[in-house]
């Protein structure tokens, strides 16, 4: 009996370790951080909602496994009416969707032998185009790395319209071939830094060659599942959801985004046109949604090496030396792409990390509807920035914000 009771007991411990929800609240004290100044991350914000750049905001601070500061400020909605924010609010994520959702799920099948960064992207994607030296006629081959780093050369983004008119809204099959072959290359791959969607679209599209499963379904089940998020998936989602909440009840905490043609916002559709029109919504460059309390935890896992302290194995979803990988600079790109893997170092949005976090030490990636994380590994503390900007229209930078923001919470750790 004592035995059983043991097993169960260690089950229990298991189940509630993989469920994991959330992180401890704490005091800014508790975990090493000057509340006063912390503080002062009210005035930036507030700044920003009274000048009309944001209508509102949610923010974390992390430090370790616990979270310092959280804070919801403001309205999530203006139009069609006035909806106040909550710390509870789901954001479309956008290009975060590129960190929190490709990346690390690719990341998983480089650590278990299926890819090699300097695996050619054609041995997946057959006649997918490499880039040719328009002088010698060289031809070079565009590797997993380069699409990483985004230093593959491929265009930025494509022509919504222009491609739909063609091939057809949903339409991902098609936007495959049209990346392989027509897409333009613009450098040598490996030389620079062209930051590009149609980079992580083609990382989804290896991954579920490799796979077998879509994208949404992969990270749900091996990232997002493992973490216990709650609040946390690719919407509208378009196929089976264990641990995440059902659609209508995300939905109704979604903060909306641009108001369209009709009038309406996109409330729980993915803002990005590419996302949202050719790859309904199973996308590797932008479609997850999600909060600041599961951001906490993606983020506190990667600080502690891919798991959560004391989380059962299940719980993993990165080993630690993969985690070291991913926050470097791959010295095998020239210094110019300045770019770690799936996430920015000092090559496309310095000013993100601020002025104080250490750039060696630090990742961070933007969202283009308002988003943001810094991560910083050597003083294990995050930043989560959620706010939608795109709402009621797409207007407004937030670059001065973000470095303002960092510098607080940087300036406010004392140990």
């Amino acid at each position: 009996m004592r035995k059983l009771s043991l097993i169960w007991a260690a089950f229990l411990a298991a189940f509630f370790a993989s469920a994991q929800t959330s992180l401890r609240q704490v005091t800014p004290g508790e975990c090493g951080m000057d509340e006063t100044r912390l503080e002062r991350l009210d005035s930036v914000i507030d700044s920003a909602i009274s000048d009309g750049t944001i209508p509102g905001a949610v923010v974390s601070v992390v430090r370790g496994d616990k979270i310092a500061y959280l804070k919801a400020y403001s309205n999530k909605s203006l139009v069609p009416e006035v909806e106040p924010m909550s710390v509870e609010t789901v954001f479309d994520l956008a290009s975060l969707s590129k960190c929190v959702g490709t990346t690390l799920s690719f990341l998983q099948l480089i650590e278990n032998g299926f890819v090699r960064l300097t695996d050619k992207v054609n041995m997946y994607i057959p006649g997918f185009k490499p880039w040719v030296d328009p002088d010698s006629e060289e031809t070079v081959d565009i590797i997993i790395r380069d699409l990483l780093t985004h230093s593959s050369g491929l265009d930025a983004y494509a022509n919504v319209d222009d491609y739909v008119a063609e091939f057809g809204e949903r339409s991902p099959e098609e936007f495959e071939t049209y990346i392989a072959t027509r897409a333009g290359r613009n450098f040598r791959p490996g030389t620079q830094c062209l930051y590009s969607c149609l980079n992580f679209v083609t990382l989804q599209r290896i991954l579920e060659r490799v796979t077998g499963e879509r994208l949404c379904d992969y990270a749900q089940e091996h990232i997002f599942n493992p973490l216990g998020l709650k609040h946390t998936g690719y919407l509208p989602y378009p196929g089976k959801r264990s641990a995440v909440r059902t659609i209508p009840a995300l939905t109704e905490l979604c903060a909306p985004t641009e108001v369209q043609a009709d009038g309406k916002p996109l409330v729980g559709i993915v803002h990005d046109p590419i996302a949202r029109r050719i790859m309904g919504g199973n996308s590797g460059n932008a479609g997850v949604f999600s909060n600041a309390e599961d951001l906490s935890v993606i983020c506190a896992a990667i600080m502690n090496g891919g798991a959560l302290p004391g989380a059962a194995p299940e719980a993993r979803i990165l080993g630690p030396l993969t985690v070291d990988l991913m926050c470097k600079v791959p010295v095998q790109n020239d210094p110019a792409v300045g770019r770690a893997l799936g996430w920015d170092k000092d090559g496309w949005n310095p000013g993100t990390r601020g002025d104080i976090f250490d750039p060696e030490t630090s990742i961070w990636h933007t969202g283009y509807t308002g988003t943001s994380i810094v991560i910083d590994m050597k003083t294990k503390t995050a930043l989560i920035i959620l706010t939608n900007r795109v709402h009621p229209e797409d207007k407004g930078s937030l670059a001065r914000f973000r470095a303002q923001a960092a510098n607080i919470v940087a300036g406010a750790i004392v140990r």
